[in-house]
């Protein structure tokens, strides 16, 4: 059910599903809408999840400022959190959301007591071209564009043979307060860095990338781990950026993490 939280002036709007004991914390990627109305989707996503977790996916806060760095993001994320009383949660985050969860895992430590990181980076380098051609594309108002650039950076020749009907669809009735916050958080990915950071983080943590990122190199994965003395796993050059929604097997390896 959607939900929305008023707290130490931050609004936001979440998703809470499932019935355990535990508490699983989804942190998605960058988009022009809000994750909020795909949440039933992400819902029957993640229903494997439903009976160990009571499942939280947040949105960014409503009230969004700017600039609006990373860190601050992770902060107004972990104010929710505790007011939620929640502490001691896996965490997944994917890509924009994988940035995120660093910098909680780094800033507030017992909130998070697994992480999985999927398709993300620590520092941004000049390889991540796509994100800069997005905020071009969102700054002159070229939605045609920023939505075909989306779907060749995101998707792999599979998903997009099956699904691309429905995918030229994702941006539609997009409003300026979207591309508003989407050119925000954007900012906010360029100027992102806490690699020489993250040995400091003592959460167990899995990273999964894919061989076939056109948008995040694999290298950014091994990079992770390695700084994290964490785990990899890397899929194949068949998948892309949305790997964590491509591959069938991905929410099994995050659930087998999660319970060693």
């Amino acid at each position: 059910m959607v939900q929305h939280i008023s707290v130490n002036g931050i609004e936001m709007d979440y998703d809470r599903f499932g019935t355990g004991e535990r508490a699983f914390v989804i942190l998605p990627g960058l988009g022009v809408k809000s994750v909020m109305l795909t949440a039933k989707a992400v819902e029957a996503a993640y229903s494997m999840f439903g009976e160990k977790y009571t499942v939280y996916l947040f949105d960014r806060r409503s009230n969004m400022p700017d600039p609006y760095p990373i860190r601050q993001i992770a902060h107004d994320t972990a104010v929710v959190m505790e007011a939620l009383g929640i502490e001691g949660a896996d965490v997944f985050g994917a890509s924009l959301g994988g940035m995120i969860a660093m910098s909680l895992a780094l800033e507030k430590p017992r909130l998070v007591r697994r992480m999985v990181l999927g398709s993300t980076m620590a520092r941004i380098n000049p390889e991540i071209s796509g994100i800069g051609r997005w905020l071009e594309l969102a700054r002159s108002g070229d939605m045609e564009g920023l939505t075909a650039s989306f779907l060749d950076n995101l998707f792999s020749e599979n998903t997009l043979g099956q699904f691309k009907e429905l995918l030229v669809h994702i941006n539609d009735d997009a409003t300026e307060n979207d591309i508003a916050r989407f050119i925000i958080q954007g900012n906010a990915i360029q100027e992102f860095d806490v690699l020489d950071e993250l040995p400091a983080i003592t959460c167990p943590t899995l990273v999964i990338g894919a061989k076939g990122d056109k948008l995040i190199p694999a290298e950014n994965s091994r990079a992770i781990a390695e700084a994290l003395g964490g785990e990899l796993y890397m899929y194949g050059t068949e998948y892309a950026h949305c790997v964590f929604d491509e591959a069938p097997d991905y929410k099994q390896r995050m659930m087998d993490f999660f319970g060693e």
